[in-house]
């Protein structure tokens, strides 16, 4: 670094608090009634908690690995596994015609062979599998193997398919009013494209799964995995057997982030497979290598814009267009690119326009769910938009930005569906303008650029506006197990799945919340798929409004029951009245005042026992109002929205591309929150791993379609290390979502996630420094020092070519 670029950073440094990145500001979250811990949390950090490969196992269980396609694209003309099956230790090999049953097991449309055929469509698709003693067996075992592929040429490039018309699923289109007059009559037409990196999803612990056979034709399986009932149903098709045959369980998982969504179900149906033929337990878990090459990760995006804007920078219609890269197959890209487009237009009005998605078909592996699902990718579109205009008619972005919200007269998105709250987003924004001193530091950040010619710092507030539902209607739906027992404690049984996010927590606090009880009394066991029936996988931030509105409803029903039992039984002849009974801290309460009676929570269960009521209620629950006409591109895919917003500063050496991320401010919305502490827990990690899909998580291919970005040492996630020395994270207060959610609360898994995107708008603020504000660069992400270090080139050079023409 240039002395000057050192002298500047030593100044930024003493002028924030905290210059060591280890050393950040902390933000005091005063006690709330309902801000509990994670209900593993001691298990966690005491490594008591117990994950698939934690799970006890028959001395005889089978171990399993997988035999890959080195090509990405070609025609499997020989496979001799005759080698492979007299090598030491391995006791089954089984490929495409070993299975008895479906042998495709795509997800939602078909396209997704459990093993290799013919067709060979990314390197890494599995070809066969063994069985061995030990996992190094099995693994040695593959190298054996006899392959003959009749290599072609892969595409891997999806602008060239989507010219091609190489599409995985129909192009779909969503339009509003008459686009191309809106452009023609705009004062001003605003026009870029943009690439939107991918992401894997790198959760701590790999695929993974434990399938032990019954003593029917059955399978118990123990799975890492999002979405039991959908395994259930897969493992099922393909031994052939009835669902009631198959039970999944998932206690936790070491994250999942989507990546487990649809993508942990080939796993335990190829351990499925084996156990049955061989009566033994077997496990299978990829090494990162191989599970980085073998599951999809975020989509890649290939964005175009042209918006027509009046001289306020208001936009009034225009096009977008959005390519997602599929990979080989549909999986989940389907609804991914859908909801690309119903966020192309983040929290501003479009206008008159029309959103075109197309879902092009590559050699990877199928790209599939990862937190936001498309929603991020579909915003970038927007956010650099903002910055462009705000270049184009010389404002800052944030002044173009408020312009630009959606408001009164311009409430309706272009898909048909009227966004409510817009007042809390406008409030939202403007109190965090206020706490983290945006024109107070724009002034200062402007003055510092004009007298550094080397390092430059940036500033960026941008919003989220992100709705909430399943895209996908049946999918909103929940069920839930209670029981309570004759001494009194309560265990709970839901459809949703713990992946570290809390889901657990909040579940048993809605229940410890209706019967009166405290969280301890209160306990929670493993999804099941024979507790808890055709449940939805554990996505779309959906998992506490779904859940827990089905946990309450089980709670509503037991303590009518209890009420009526009591009013019947227990306060026949006293005049109490019916209406007025309640569960709190551990009694059944009846009346107020001088005639109020109280009967502990204990004593109550066991006079209904021994009157013979129930004492175990099941709970459902189904999103009301939404839907969504694909035919018209029109309808109310989601029942409400979460809001958001994030300022980000950082710093911008423009000779070597290298920056850092000097200070970050987020005000989120959670409505009432169900647990402002696991909220705020969920708000940070989202943003951090925003981030860094916005900055270091570059996946890399070679020409032949092989993931060389494979394992840590080449993917690059954001560490510690990496946190903005000073990082203010905050809850909206005082604003309780508006529909009927469960307690009033907002969903808050995947909305914090697109506060990331205040960093890379943060960082072409900094570079468009270098043409005095006049002109935003093109910024593809994730924006390395590499790229960062291009744009700035290539702004210079267009900015001195055109003062010398002056």
């Amino acid at each position: 670094m240039s002395p000057e670029s050192e002298t500047a950073r030593h100044e930024l440094d003493g002028r924030i608090k905290g210059s060591s990145p280890l050393a950040r500001d902390t933000v005091h979250v005063p006690p709330h009634p309902h801000a509990r811990a994670h209900e593993s949390a001691i298990k966690h950090v005491t490594g008591r908690a117990a994950y698939i490969d934690d799970l006890k196992a028959p001395a005889d269980t089978l171990h399993v690995a997988l035999g890959l396609s080195p090509v990405a694209h070609g025609r499997l003309t020989r496979l001799d596994l005759d080698k492979v099956r007299t090598m030491p230790g391995v006791v089954d090999v089984i490929g495409f015609h070993d299975v008895p049953g479906h042998t495709d097991i795509g997800p939602v449309f078909p396209g997704d062979p459990i093993f290799v055929e013919e067709e060979i469509s990314y390197v890494g698709q599995v070809m066969f599998a063994v069985a061995a003693e030990s996992h190094r067996a099995a693994r040695e075992a593959v190298q054996a193997t006899v392959v003959e592929i009749d290599e072609q040429p892969a595409c891997l490039d999806p602008v060239a398919a989507a010219e091609r018309g190489e599409f995985v699923r129909p192009t779909h289109v969503q339009q509003s009013g008459d686009w191309e007059q809106a452009l023609a009559n705009a004062a001003h037409v605003v026009e870029a494209e943009q690439f939107v990196g991918g992401q894997e999803h790198f959760y701590l612990e790999g695929q993974a799964c434990l399938v032990q056979p019954t003593e029917d034709e059955g399978v118990i399986v123990h799975t890492s995995n999002q979405h039991p009932s959908e395994t259930q149903k897969l493992v099922a098709e393909v031994l052939g057997i009835p669902f009631h045959a198959v039970t999944v369980e998932v206690r936790r998982m070491g994250g999942g982030f989507g990546g487990k969504e649809t993508q942990a179900s080939p796993w335990a149906c190829i351990a499925a497979l084996i156990a049955r033929r061989t009566g033994r337990t077997t496990r299978v878990r990829l090494p990162r290598a191989d599970d980085m090459r073998v599951t999809g990760k975020r989509h890649p995006f290939h964005n175009r814009y042209r918006l027509g804007v009046d001289d306020q920078g208001v936009v009034q219609g225009g096009e977008i267009t959005v390519i997602g890269d599929c990979g080989y197959s549909p999986d989940l890209s389907d609804a991914i690119v859908d909801r690309a487009m119903f966020h192309s237009d983040n929290a501003y009005s479009l206008g008159e326009a029309r959103v075109t998605g197309h879902r092009a078909r590559t050699h990877t592996a199928s790209n599939t769910a990862f937190r936001g699902f498309g929603g991020p990718q579909g915003m970038m579109v927007i956010e650099a938009a903002m910055d462009d205009i705000a270049r184009r008619i010389g404002e800052d972005p944030l002044t173009v930005r408020k312009r630009n919200f959606y408001r009164p007269g311009r409430q309706m998105t272009h898909y048909g569906q009227q966004v409510d709250q817009i007042a809390l987003l406008k409030e939202l924004v403007e109190q965090l303008e206020t706490s983290s001193d945006y024109w107070e530091r724009r002034r200062a950040i402007t003055e510092f650029n004009a007298e550094s010619p080397i390092v430059k710092r940036g500033l960026a507030l941008t919003p989220v506006k992100f709705g909430i539902s399943f895209t996908a209607k049946h999918l909103n739906q929940a069920g839930a197990l209670l029981h309570v027992y004759t001494d009194g404690s309560v265990m709970i049984n839901h459809g949703g799945t713990e992946m570290g996010q809390g889901l657990h927590t909040k579940i048993c606090q809605v229940v410890a919340r209706e019967l009166g009880l405290d969280t301890d009394e209160v306990r929670i066991t493993a999804t099941r798929t024979d507790k808890v029936p055709n449940t939805s996988p554990t996505a779309a931030s959906s998992g506490a409004d779904l859940n827990g509105q089905a946990a309450r409803d089980a709670c509503l029903k037991l303590k009518e029951r209890l009420f009526d039992f009591a009013h019947e039984h227990l306060y026949k002849d006293q005049g109490l009245d019916r209406e007025d009974m309640r569960l709190e801290a551990g009694h059944l309460v009846a009346g107020y005042g001088e005639s109020e009676r109280r009967i502990p929570w204990g004593e109550l269960v066991q006079s209904a026992y021994l009157n013979r009521i129930s004492l175990s209620e099941k709970g459902f629950y189904a999103t009301p109002l939404i839907h969504y006409d694909r035919n018209v591109g029109q309808g109310r895919p989601f029942y409400y929205y979460a809001f958001g917003a994030a300022v980000a500063e950082v710093s911008v050496d423009t000779l070597t591309g290298e920056y850092q991320v000097d200070r970050v401010d987020i005000l989120h919305d959670v409505g009432d929150s169900l647990n402002p502490a696991i909220d705020l827990g969920q708000v940070e990690g989202g943003f951090i791993q925003g981030m860094g899909w916005m900055t270091s998580e570059e996946l890399k291919w070679n020409d032949a379609g092989r993931l060389i970005s494979d394992g840590p040492a080449t993917y690059k996630i954001p560490t510690y290390g990496d946190l903005p020395p000073v990082f203010n994270v905050k809850l909206m207060e005082g604003h309780p979502n508006s529909m009927a959610s469960i307690y009033r609360s907002k969903a808050v898994g995947e909305p914090p996630f697109m506060l990331g995107m205040a960093v890379w708008s943060a960082l072409r603020d900094a570079l468009a420094s270098l043409t005095d504000y006049a002109e935003a660069p093109r910024l593809d992400t994730p924006a390395t020092p590499e790229r960062v270090l291009m744009a700035a080139e290539a702004l210079r050079s267009r900015y001195d070519t055109a003062q010398g023409a002056v």
